[in-house]
Protein backbone atom coordinates (compact mmCIF):
# COMPACT_ATOMS: atom_id res chain seq x y z
CA UNK A 1 0.00 0.00 0.00
CA UNK A 2 1.10 3.45 -1.10
CA UNK A 3 1.69 6.05 1.70
CA UNK A 4 1.90 9.66 0.63
CA UNK A 5 4.70 11.73 2.84
CA UNK A 6 3.50 14.83 4.14
CA UNK A 7 4.91 17.66 1.99
CA UNK A 8 7.95 19.48 3.96
CA UNK A 9 9.16 22.29 1.87
CA UNK A 10 12.24 24.20 1.11
CA UNK A 11 11.89 27.65 0.24
CA UNK A 12 15.24 28.86 -1.23
CA UNK A 13 14.76 32.81 -2.85
CA UNK A 14 17.12 35.63 -3.63
CA UNK A 15 16.07 38.02 -0.56
CA UNK A 16 13.01 38.12 1.38
CA UNK A 17 11.04 41.11 -0.21
CA UNK A 18 9.60 43.52 3.20
CA UNK A 19 5.83 42.91 1.24
CA UNK A 20 6.50 39.07 1.16
CA UNK A 21 6.31 38.46 4.87
CA UNK A 22 2.83 38.30 5.46
CA UNK A 23 2.38 35.83 2.95
CA UNK A 24 5.46 33.81 4.05
CA UNK A 25 3.92 33.42 7.60
CA UNK A 26 1.18 31.76 6.37
CA UNK A 27 2.84 29.39 4.41
CA UNK A 28 4.46 28.89 8.11
CA UNK A 29 1.60 28.29 9.82
CA UNK A 30 0.06 26.01 6.79
CA UNK A 31 3.00 23.58 6.03
CA UNK A 32 5.62 22.43 7.15
CA UNK A 33 8.97 24.65 5.64
CA UNK A 34 11.93 26.16 5.94
CA UNK A 35 13.14 29.31 4.19
CA UNK A 36 16.52 29.93 3.06
CA UNK A 37 17.36 33.83 2.32
CA UNK A 38 19.55 35.62 0.45
CA UNK A 39 21.12 38.68 1.20
CA UNK A 40 20.82 41.25 -1.07
CA UNK A 41 20.57 41.71 -4.83
CA UNK A 42 21.38 44.42 -7.56
CA UNK A 43 18.83 46.65 -7.31
CA UNK A 44 17.12 48.85 -3.74
CA UNK A 45 14.29 46.39 -2.60
CA UNK A 46 13.48 46.66 1.07
CA UNK A 47 14.02 43.39 3.28
CA UNK A 48 11.64 42.82 5.87
CA UNK A 49 14.10 41.10 9.09
CA UNK A 50 14.32 37.64 8.11
CA UNK A 51 14.30 36.85 11.87
CA UNK A 52 10.49 37.81 12.56
CA UNK A 53 9.50 34.78 9.82
CA UNK A 54 8.84 31.14 12.20
CA UNK A 55 10.46 29.27 9.11
CA UNK A 56 13.29 31.07 8.46
CA UNK A 57 16.52 28.54 8.97
CA UNK A 58 19.63 30.79 7.17
CA UNK A 59 20.42 33.57 5.21
CA UNK A 60 22.21 32.82 1.91
CA UNK A 61 25.14 35.03 0.53
CA UNK A 62 24.59 35.88 -3.08
CA UNK A 63 27.58 36.26 -4.69
CA UNK A 64 27.39 38.36 -8.00
CA UNK A 65 29.51 37.90 -11.42
CA UNK A 66 27.98 40.65 -13.15
CA UNK A 67 24.37 40.05 -14.06
CA UNK A 68 24.64 36.50 -12.56
CA UNK A 69 24.93 35.23 -9.06
CA UNK A 70 25.84 32.41 -6.74
CA UNK A 71 24.14 31.56 -3.61
CA UNK A 72 26.32 30.09 -1.37
CA UNK A 73 25.10 26.81 1.03
CA UNK A 74 22.16 26.85 -1.41
CA UNK A 75 23.48 23.58 -3.25
CA UNK A 76 23.65 21.51 -0.31
CA UNK A 77 19.69 21.78 0.90
CA UNK A 78 19.01 19.19 -1.82
CA UNK A 79 20.65 16.26 0.52
CA UNK A 80 18.08 17.35 3.40
CA UNK A 81 14.88 15.44 3.45
CA UNK A 82 12.69 18.18 1.80
CA UNK A 83 10.45 16.99 -0.79
CA UNK A 84 9.46 20.12 -2.42
CA UNK A 85 11.80 22.84 -3.29
CA UNK A 86 10.21 26.33 -3.91
CA UNK A 87 12.42 28.72 -6.14
CA UNK A 88 12.52 32.40 -7.56
CA UNK A 89 11.95 31.95 -11.32
CA UNK A 90 15.35 33.04 -11.40
CA UNK A 91 18.04 31.90 -14.70
CA UNK A 92 20.18 34.28 -13.46
CA UNK A 93 21.25 32.44 -10.63
CA UNK A 94 23.52 29.92 -11.37
CA UNK A 95 23.36 27.42 -8.17
CA UNK A 96 19.73 27.59 -8.79
CA UNK A 97 20.70 25.20 -12.04
CA UNK A 98 22.58 22.73 -10.21
CA UNK A 99 19.98 22.82 -7.32
CA UNK A 100 17.37 21.91 -10.17
CA UNK A 101 19.57 19.27 -12.04
CA UNK A 102 20.57 17.67 -8.69
CA UNK A 103 16.78 17.62 -7.41
CA UNK A 104 15.59 16.03 -10.82
CA UNK A 105 18.76 12.98 -10.24
CA UNK A 106 17.39 12.48 -6.70
CA UNK A 107 13.76 12.04 -7.67
CA UNK A 108 12.79 15.51 -5.95
CA UNK A 109 10.07 17.70 -6.97
CA UNK A 110 11.24 21.36 -7.52
CA UNK A 111 8.19 24.31 -8.49
CA UNK A 112 9.20 27.70 -9.57
CA UNK A 113 7.63 31.21 -8.40
CA UNK A 114 7.97 32.88 -10.92
CA UNK A 115 7.13 35.80 -13.46
CA UNK A 116 7.78 33.52 -16.22
CA UNK A 117 7.44 34.97 -19.75
CA UNK A 118 6.67 38.69 -20.32
CA UNK A 119 6.01 37.94 -24.30
CA UNK A 120 9.01 40.33 -25.27
CA UNK A 121 12.07 38.27 -24.38
CA UNK A 122 15.11 38.76 -26.76
CA UNK A 123 16.39 35.44 -28.63
CA UNK A 124 19.21 34.71 -26.35
CA UNK A 125 16.87 35.27 -23.29
CA UNK A 126 14.15 33.26 -24.62
CA UNK A 127 16.26 30.33 -25.24
CA UNK A 128 17.66 30.82 -21.72
CA UNK A 129 14.37 30.87 -19.78
CA UNK A 130 13.19 27.91 -21.62
CA UNK A 131 16.02 25.77 -20.56
CA UNK A 132 15.68 27.24 -17.31
CA UNK A 133 11.76 26.75 -16.56
CA UNK A 134 11.95 22.99 -18.07
CA UNK A 135 14.18 22.06 -15.35
CA UNK A 136 10.88 22.58 -13.18
CA UNK A 137 8.29 19.96 -11.68
CA UNK A 138 5.86 22.74 -11.75
CA UNK A 139 5.40 26.60 -12.36
CA UNK A 140 3.32 28.85 -10.06
CA UNK A 141 3.46 31.54 -12.17
CA UNK A 142 1.95 35.36 -11.41
CA UNK A 143 -0.42 35.90 -14.26
CA UNK A 144 -2.99 33.99 -16.79
CA UNK A 145 -1.01 36.19 -19.93
CA UNK A 146 2.58 34.79 -18.85
CA UNK A 147 1.12 30.98 -18.70
CA UNK A 148 -0.81 31.89 -22.55
CA UNK A 149 2.75 33.14 -23.72
CA UNK A 150 4.43 29.94 -21.82
CA UNK A 151 1.40 27.71 -23.61
CA UNK A 152 2.47 29.30 -27.07
CA UNK A 153 5.80 28.33 -26.56
CA UNK A 154 5.20 24.35 -25.64
CA UNK A 155 4.95 24.24 -22.02
CA UNK A 156 2.43 22.11 -20.42
CA UNK A 157 -0.23 23.64 -19.13
CA UNK A 158 -1.41 21.12 -16.47
CA UNK A 159 2.02 22.26 -14.88
CA UNK A 160 1.18 25.45 -14.74
CA UNK A 161 -0.74 27.38 -12.19
CA UNK A 162 -1.61 31.43 -11.82
CA UNK A 163 -0.45 32.23 -8.26
CA UNK A 164 -1.13 36.10 -8.71
CA UNK A 165 0.18 38.34 -6.19
CA UNK A 166 -0.32 40.03 -2.46
CA UNK A 167 0.05 42.56 0.03
CA UNK A 168 -0.76 42.15 3.58
CA UNK A 169 -4.50 41.28 2.81
CA UNK A 170 -6.10 40.88 6.58
CA UNK A 171 -4.26 44.38 7.31
CA UNK A 172 -5.97 46.04 4.15
CA UNK A 173 -9.16 44.33 5.08
CA UNK A 174 -9.14 45.64 8.24
CA UNK A 175 -8.09 49.32 7.12
CA UNK A 176 -10.76 48.86 4.24
CA UNK A 177 -13.66 48.02 6.82
CA UNK A 178 -13.28 51.96 8.51
CA UNK A 179 -12.89 54.15 4.70
CA UNK A 180 -14.73 56.68 4.53
CA UNK A 181 -14.84 59.90 2.75
CA UNK A 182 -12.51 62.75 3.93
CA UNK A 183 -11.46 66.74 3.12
CA UNK A 184 -7.84 65.60 2.68
CA UNK A 185 -7.61 66.93 -0.63
CA UNK A 186 -10.06 70.07 -0.91
CA UNK A 187 -7.96 71.13 2.72
CA UNK A 188 -5.17 70.74 -0.16
CA UNK A 189 -5.83 72.00 -3.04
CA UNK A 190 -8.34 74.19 -1.99
CA UNK A 191 -10.66 73.16 -4.54
CA UNK A 192 -13.11 70.22 -5.08
CA UNK A 193 -11.27 69.64 -8.39
CA UNK A 194 -11.04 65.70 -9.47
CA UNK A 195 -8.34 63.92 -8.09
CA UNK A 196 -5.65 61.67 -10.12
CA UNK A 197 -3.23 59.87 -7.45
CA UNK A 198 0.35 58.23 -8.72
CA UNK A 199 1.96 55.99 -6.20
CA UNK A 200 4.69 54.41 -6.44
CA UNK A 201 9.28 55.37 -7.11
CA UNK A 202 9.07 58.42 -9.30
CA UNK A 203 11.65 57.79 -11.86
CA UNK A 204 11.88 59.03 -15.75
CA UNK A 205 11.07 55.26 -16.45
CA UNK A 206 7.58 56.07 -15.15
CA UNK A 207 7.07 58.61 -17.66
CA UNK A 208 5.04 60.43 -15.36
CA UNK A 209 5.14 63.84 -17.81
CA UNK A 210 1.94 62.16 -19.34
CA UNK A 211 -0.37 62.45 -16.43
CA UNK A 212 1.26 66.41 -16.58
CA UNK A 213 0.34 66.55 -19.65
CA UNK A 214 -3.19 64.77 -19.91
CA UNK A 215 -4.11 67.16 -16.71
CA UNK A 216 -3.29 70.74 -18.99
CA UNK A 217 -5.05 68.97 -21.55
CA UNK A 218 -8.28 68.45 -19.10
CA UNK A 219 -8.05 71.99 -18.30
CA UNK A 220 -7.93 73.31 -21.38
CA UNK A 221 -10.74 71.66 -21.96
CA UNK A 222 -12.22 73.03 -18.98
CA UNK A 223 -12.11 70.02 -16.99
CA UNK A 224 -9.62 70.88 -14.31
CA UNK A 225 -8.12 68.28 -11.94
CA UNK A 226 -5.74 68.21 -8.84
CA UNK A 227 -2.70 65.35 -9.45
CA UNK A 228 -1.25 63.77 -6.56
CA UNK A 229 2.16 62.46 -6.88
CA UNK A 230 3.20 60.35 -3.54
CA UNK A 231 6.80 58.61 -4.01
CA UNK A 232 10.26 59.46 -3.44
CA UNK A 233 11.80 61.06 -6.39
CA UNK A 234 14.93 58.45 -6.90
CA UNK A 235 16.00 59.98 -10.62
CA UNK A 236 15.60 63.81 -10.58
CA UNK A 237 12.58 63.72 -12.47
CA UNK A 238 11.51 67.17 -10.90
CA UNK A 239 8.00 66.82 -11.97
CA UNK A 240 7.09 70.25 -10.13
CA UNK A 241 9.52 71.74 -12.71
CA UNK A 242 7.45 70.49 -15.73
CA UNK A 243 3.97 71.22 -13.87
CA UNK A 244 4.94 74.76 -13.75
CA UNK A 245 5.99 75.14 -17.42
CA UNK A 246 2.69 73.85 -18.36
CA UNK A 247 1.00 76.11 -16.22
CA UNK A 248 -1.08 73.93 -13.40
CA UNK A 249 1.97 73.83 -10.53
CA UNK A 250 -0.78 74.76 -7.90
CA UNK A 251 -2.75 71.83 -8.89
CA UNK A 252 0.04 69.57 -8.32
CA UNK A 253 0.82 67.93 -4.95
CA UNK A 254 4.15 66.00 -4.25
CA UNK A 255 3.41 64.25 -1.28
CA UNK A 256 6.69 62.72 -1.09
CA UNK A 257 7.04 58.94 0.21
CA UNK A 258 4.75 57.58 2.64
CA UNK A 259 5.07 53.90 3.49
CA UNK A 260 1.76 53.75 6.18
CA UNK A 261 -1.05 51.97 4.78
CA UNK A 262 -4.00 53.83 6.96
CA UNK A 263 -2.41 56.97 5.23
CA UNK A 264 -2.43 55.69 1.72
CA UNK A 265 -5.93 54.25 2.58
CA UNK A 266 -7.32 57.47 2.71
CA UNK A 267 -5.81 58.84 -0.42
CA UNK A 268 -6.83 56.24 -2.65
CA UNK A 269 -10.08 55.78 -0.91
CA UNK A 270 -11.00 60.05 -1.99
CA UNK A 271 -9.10 59.97 -5.40
CA UNK A 272 -11.28 59.77 -8.72
CA UNK A 273 -8.58 57.29 -10.47
CA UNK A 274 -5.01 56.19 -9.52
CA UNK A 275 -2.92 56.68 -13.34
CA UNK A 276 0.35 54.95 -13.83
CA UNK A 277 1.60 55.49 -17.21
CA UNK A 278 4.38 53.26 -17.02
CA UNK A 279 3.80 49.65 -15.19
CA UNK A 280 1.45 49.58 -12.70
CA UNK A 281 3.02 46.28 -10.47
CA UNK A 282 1.63 46.23 -6.28
CA UNK A 283 -0.17 49.67 -6.85
CA UNK A 284 -2.68 48.05 -8.47
CA UNK A 285 -3.57 45.73 -5.43
CA UNK A 286 -3.35 48.78 -3.09
CA UNK A 287 -5.38 50.80 -5.32
CA UNK A 288 -8.03 48.36 -5.66
CA UNK A 289 -7.65 47.54 -1.81
CA UNK A 290 -9.08 51.02 -1.13
CA UNK A 291 -11.64 51.11 -3.95
CA UNK A 292 -9.73 53.18 -6.37
CA UNK A 293 -9.96 52.50 -9.84
CA UNK A 294 -6.60 52.15 -12.17
CA UNK A 295 -5.60 53.49 -15.47
CA UNK A 296 -2.32 52.32 -17.23
CA UNK A 297 -1.14 51.31 -20.66
CA UNK A 298 -2.17 48.33 -23.05
CA UNK A 299 1.11 46.85 -23.62
CA UNK A 300 1.12 43.64 -21.80
CA UNK A 301 4.83 42.27 -22.64
CA UNK A 302 5.93 45.32 -20.46
CA UNK A 303 3.72 44.99 -17.97
CA UNK A 304 3.98 43.50 -14.36
CA UNK A 305 1.18 41.04 -13.82
CA UNK A 306 -1.15 42.97 -11.66
CA UNK A 307 -2.30 44.68 -14.72
CA UNK A 308 -4.31 41.36 -14.51
CA UNK A 309 -6.81 43.01 -11.85
CA UNK A 310 -8.11 46.11 -14.03
CA UNK A 311 -11.10 45.02 -15.76
CA UNK A 312 -11.99 47.59 -18.15
CA UNK A 313 -15.26 49.61 -17.51
CA UNK A 314 -15.22 47.80 -14.13
CA UNK A 315 -12.01 48.41 -12.36
CA UNK A 316 -10.42 50.81 -14.31
CA UNK A 317 -9.06 50.94 -18.11
CA UNK A 318 -5.98 50.66 -20.45
CA UNK A 319 -4.89 52.86 -22.47
CA UNK A 320 -2.74 52.98 -25.69
CA UNK A 321 0.76 53.10 -24.70
CA UNK A 322 2.13 56.59 -25.15
CA UNK A 323 -1.00 58.42 -26.15
CA UNK A 324 -1.10 61.39 -24.13
CA UNK A 325 -4.66 61.88 -26.05
CA UNK A 326 -6.08 58.58 -24.76
CA UNK A 327 -5.19 58.89 -21.10
CA UNK A 328 -6.62 62.31 -20.96
CA UNK A 329 -9.60 60.66 -22.47
CA UNK A 330 -9.49 57.50 -20.27
CA UNK A 331 -9.22 59.95 -17.18
CA UNK A 332 -12.40 61.96 -18.28
CA UNK A 333 -14.28 58.76 -18.43
CA UNK A 334 -13.65 57.82 -14.57
CA UNK A 335 -14.15 62.06 -13.36
CA UNK A 336 -17.40 61.95 -15.31
CA UNK A 337 -19.08 59.09 -13.54
CA UNK A 338 -22.09 59.86 -11.27
CA UNK A 339 -21.65 58.98 -7.35
CA UNK A 340 -23.82 55.74 -8.01
CA UNK A 341 -21.37 54.12 -10.28
CA UNK A 342 -18.49 55.74 -8.25
CA UNK A 343 -19.19 53.51 -5.43
CA UNK A 344 -20.33 50.27 -7.86
CA UNK A 345 -16.77 50.99 -9.18
CA UNK A 346 -15.60 50.95 -5.12
CA UNK A 347 -17.46 47.45 -5.21
CA UNK A 348 -16.07 45.89 -7.72
CA UNK A 349 -12.80 46.60 -7.31
CA UNK A 350 -13.27 44.83 -3.31
CA UNK A 351 -14.77 42.33 -4.77
CA UNK A 352 -11.30 41.60 -7.33
CA UNK A 353 -9.37 41.75 -4.80
CA UNK A 354 -11.21 39.24 -2.79
CA UNK A 355 -11.45 37.14 -5.43
CA UNK A 356 -7.75 36.36 -6.60
CA UNK A 357 -5.45 39.20 -4.98
CA UNK A 358 -5.20 38.15 -1.99
CA UNK A 359 -3.00 35.55 0.60
CA UNK A 360 -5.62 33.18 1.18
CA UNK A 361 -5.92 32.47 -2.70
CA UNK A 362 -1.84 32.41 -2.66
CA UNK A 363 -2.44 29.73 -0.20
CA UNK A 364 -5.00 27.97 -1.85
CA UNK A 365 -3.42 27.50 -5.26
CA UNK A 366 -0.01 26.38 -3.26
CA UNK A 367 -2.07 23.52 -1.61
CA UNK A 368 -3.41 22.37 -5.36
CA UNK A 369 0.29 22.11 -6.72
CA UNK A 370 1.31 20.03 -3.59
CA UNK A 371 -1.82 17.95 -3.98
CA UNK A 372 -1.62 17.70 -7.90
CA UNK A 373 1.05 14.88 -8.01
Amino acid sequence: MYIKMKPRLCFITNIGPHYRLPIFQKISETFTCDFYLGDRINTKIKTFDYNKLKGYKETLYNRFFHNFYWQSGSIQLVNKDYTHYILDGEPYCLSSWIILLWALIKHKETIAWTHGFYGNESFAKNIIKKAYYKLFTKLMVYSEYSISVMKSKGFNPEKMYCIANSLDSAHLLDIRKGLCKSDVYSKHFNNNYPVVIYCGRIQKRKQLNQIIDSAKMLYEENCPINVIFVGKDIDRVDIPCYAKAKGIEQNVWMYGPCYKDSTLAELFYNASVCVSPGNIGLTAIHALSFGCPIITHNNFAEQMPEFEAIKPSKTGYFYKQGDVADLKDKIRKVISADEKTRKEVREEAFKEIDKKWNIDYQINVLKKVLENE
